[in-house]
Parts: structure tokens; sequence; C-alpha cells
């Protein structure tokens, strides 16, 4: 019981956070997960230098991540016309010449896991401030529609999962993963994306359900992208900085698909229209 309530308010507290740092404007959004980025490519390398020969510097990749999360706000929001992503270009030099100076065993695996960290963690949320601030003008509604659309997902699978779960989705990866779980999160995401098509009328009722099940797709591959990683790795959570729910990384991963397909998805709805 005690651990229930640990795990309940923790994860009560989370939804608090994310949810009020969307809604409390730009500056509380860029702040909040601009900390949540760091602690998440932390979280990462403490993961990957698990293995044998690799040994990122910690520092690097975290001030790759805030560099780039902060270039790609600058840039979203129209802050700057200066060609910012110039800077981190520059800081991908630097960290790919610091091994020069190391002299470590294996430099090849530190630059590819360093980039892996950039591209697999850094760069979803990265292009969250894209979405925030797509056409132009501030989505609070929209950024939290994906958030909210990925959480129902999560319930209903579990759901379904414990209540009626029999095929195995990918043993090998997450024992506890169901074809019913899947198609129960599916479900709750159509609920979810005919929801918000009611508040949010700039996108059709089509649209809106191909995104829900966009979401629930990419965000369950998502979600057994970092369980592969973490079992290849022989690591159980990627952290605690959660009471009950494990890591940042561990919250977010099911996320991490999910933003550049969503957002590449609403690219090619304005393109067409």
């Amino acid at each position: 019981m005690t651990n229930l309530v640990k795990r309940s308010l923790s994860g009560a507290l989370f939804v608090a956070v994310i949810i009020g740092s969307i809604l409390l404007g730009s500056i509380a959004f860029a702040t909040v997960f601009s900390i949540i980025c760091a602690f998440a490519v932390h979280e990462f390398h403490k993961i990957t230098n698990h293995k044998q020969d690799v040994e990122v510097m910690p520092w690097i990749p975290i001030v790759g991540a805030l560099i780039l999360f902060l270039c790609s706000y600058l840039s979203a929001a129209e802050l700057i016309h200066f060609p910012v992503y110039i800077i981190y270009g520059c800081f991908l030099i630097f960290a790919f010449v610091i091994e020069l100076f190391r002299q470590k065993v294996n430099p090849v695996h530190n630059w590819a896991y360093f980039l892996l960290g950039q591209v697999m963690v850094a760069l979803p949320f990265a292009l969250l401030s894209y979405i925030y601030f797509i056409n132009n003008y501030t989505n609070t509604l929209l950024l939290l529609s994906i958030f909210i659309t990925i959480w129902v997902n999560d319930s209903f699978a579990y759901l379904f999962g414990v209540s009626f779960g029999k095929h195995r989705l990918f043993e090998r990866v997450s024992p506890k993963k169901s074809w019913e779980g899947f198609m129960g999160g599916a479900i709750g995401a159509l609920i979810s994306g005919y929801v918000f098509s009611m508040y949010l009328d700039q996108y059709s009722l089509f649209e809106w359900i191909l995104m829900s099940e966009l979401i629930i797709i990419f965000a369950t591959l998502g979600d057994l992208i970092e369980s592969l990683l973490k079992r290849t790795l022989d690591v159980k959570d990627s952290g605690n900085a959660i009471p009950g729910h494990g890591g940042l990384l561990d919250r977010f991963d099911s996320m991490l698909m999910v933003v550049p397909v969503v957002y590449l998805y609403l690219l090619i709805i304005i393109a067409l229209r």
C-alpha cells in the first residue's frame, strides 16, 4: 500500500508539472522541458556507459542537448533570426575533437553513443518547440493533446492487458505487453482524438483520429525500443527520479518516437491545405 501511495502521488505530481508547464506559457514550457531533456539525456548515458568500452563524458551530451533545445526554441518561436544551429554544429565538432585528448580505448563507441543520445533523446525534446509554435502561434492544447493521448493509451493498454492479455506483443523485449493491451490503447486513443477534435477545430475529426492512431503506434514502438536498450545493457530502470516509476527517460520513452512522427504529420497537413 505504501508503494502504491508513493507511486500515485509521484505520478500525479509528474502529470501536474507537465500540464502546468505547457499551460503557464512558453517560458515555463522551455524551462521545465529543457531541464527534463537534460536529465533524460543524462539517464540515457548512465545506461549506455554500462557497456564495456563506452565512456561518454556525462556533461558533453547534456550541454549538447540543452544547446539543441534552446536553438530549437528560439528558432520555432522566431525570437532570433540568426542561424542558431551553427552553434550546435560547432559543439558537435567539439564533442568529436575532445576524444583526441581523452585517449580512451574505443573513442568510436563514445562518438556513436553520444550521437545516438542526441538523435534518440535530445532531438524529440527539441522538436516539441516546433509543435508548440506551429503556424507561428502558441499551440498549448495541441501539445497537451499529444501527452494526454499517450497517457490515455498507456492507461487503456494497461487495463486491457491486465484484464484480457493473452497474446504477447514482443515477448523477447517486453514480456508483459500484449496485443489485447495494444488494442485497448488504440480504443483509448480514438476516444481522446474524438474529444480533442471538439475543442481544436483547425483539424478535422479524421485528421485527429489518424494522429491519435499514429501516436499509439509510435508510443508503443518508443516504449519497446527503450525496453530493448535496457534489456541489452542489463538495466532495469533508467533512474529513480520519479518514485515508483523509475527515471524520467522511462516516463518519456513513448514520446521519443511520437514527437518526430506527429510533427511530420502536422507539416504534411499544412502543406496539403
